[in-house]
Parts: structure tokens; sequence; C-alpha cells
């Protein structure tokens, strides 16, 4: 038995070559070891689930001590993550990336790269306004952003200039194509969310993928 998910952090990206000889452009995230600090369940929380926490520090401030007492370990981070079958994991317990192998489909949430505030051209994708007949301040501008009398204000969730990025993101259905137990490293075709060194969830999904 082992949880749905774990915690990491991403390295960056690099080439793998399969046994066939393709090529394949793949991220690699340092995944695990995590460990069980907690375990909900329905009689006592209303939900089912695992928290896990990730990456060992040498010391933290009481209430996360306190917190963290019952799995003997020190950890930095901790996320909840989705568990039916909770009766059978134990606090304590640890799970690193083995419990992933070559061919399985999983799901990568991360944080989008922060880029600040950005016009619509660039948040957006707007084409902005003519270039000639006296619009010369018109270039870069987003248009009408609503009515006057009615309904008299800007409606909610227009898109408009604003931050860009550092924004909560699922890329789904990532291949795995190689872990590294011994140094605790996933290799996923395709791009995942975040800068290096960011955090990172990988997850399981029900499908299945290329085997080869």
């Amino acid at each position: 038995m082992s949880v749905q998910a774990l915690i990491g952090k991403k390295i960056g990206t690099t080439e793998v070559f399969r046994e066939s000889g393709e090529v394949v452009a793949v991220t690699a995230v340092k995944l695990g070891p995590c460990f069980v600090s907690q375990v909900k369940t329905t009689d006592a929380d209303g939900y089912d689930s695992v928290q896990l926490g990730f990456e060992e520090v040498s010391s933290l401030n009481n209430p996360m001590s306190g917190h963290l007492g019952r799995s003997g370990k020190l950890l930095r981070y901790l996320r909840e993550v989705q568990e039916e079958e909770v009766g059978v994991v134990t606090v304590g317990q640890e799970f690193n990336v083995s419990i992933f192998s070559e061919g399985d489909l999983v799901n990568a949430t991360g944080f989008s790269k922060g880029k600040g505030f950005a016009g619509g051209v660039k948040r957006h994708g707007f084409r902005g306004g003519p270039k000639t007949h006296g619009q010369s301040d018109r270039h870069r501008a987003p248009g009408s952003i609503g009515a006057g009398t009615t309904p008299g204000r800007v409606i909610k969730g227009h898109k408009m200039a604003g931050h860009l990025g550092n924004a909560r993101v699922t890329v789904k259905n990532l291949e795995v194509v190689h872990t590294d137990s011994e140094k605790h490293i996933l290799f996923v075709k395709g791009s995942v969310p975040g800068a290096r060194n960011s955090l990172v969830l990988i997850s399981r999904t029900n499908r299945k993928g290329h085997s080869g």
C-alpha cells in the first residue's frame, strides 16, 4: 500500500534516451522521501486524507515541533493528499520515489513563475488597437471594459492588466520516463510548473502511459 502523491522540488530540464533510441525532453524532480505526519479519518475529521512532510530540518518552532512529534521527524513542508485506505497508513511511515514506475502517468501541481504586473497583450494575448488613423496611444490598450449606464461597472472576471503568474497550476498526464531510487529523482516527459527549486506535488492518475 502506498500514498497517491508525493512532495518534491523541481530540479530542471534535460534529455534522456529510451531503449529504442528515441530522445525525450524531460523534467527532473527530487521527489521525497516523504513521511506521514498525520492521518485524518472520516470519524475524527469528517474526511479521509494523509498529511505528508518533506525535507527534514534541524529545528522548528514549538507548535510545529509538537504537531510533528509523533512522526519522529522535523519537516519543512506539509501537504495533504486524498487517500481512501487510510487504515493501512501509519504516522511516521516513509514513502519515496519507488511508488512510481516507468510508464506511469502523473499530475504535477505547483506555482507558475511570477512575472509581476503585465498588460493585456502579454497577460491575455490581446492584439492591441489600430496603429494608424490617429490612434497613436492605443497600440497596447485593452479597449472597452464595459457599458456605461447598464450595468455601470466592470464585470467581475473581466480580462484586464494585472499580476501575471504565481498561480497554482496542474499539468496532467505526464509520463514517467525514469526513476532513480538512490538519488530520489523522478524524470517526467514534458514540463512541470514553477522555477527551479520550487515545490511540486506529483500525484497518480488512473491512466497508463508509454512503457517502452
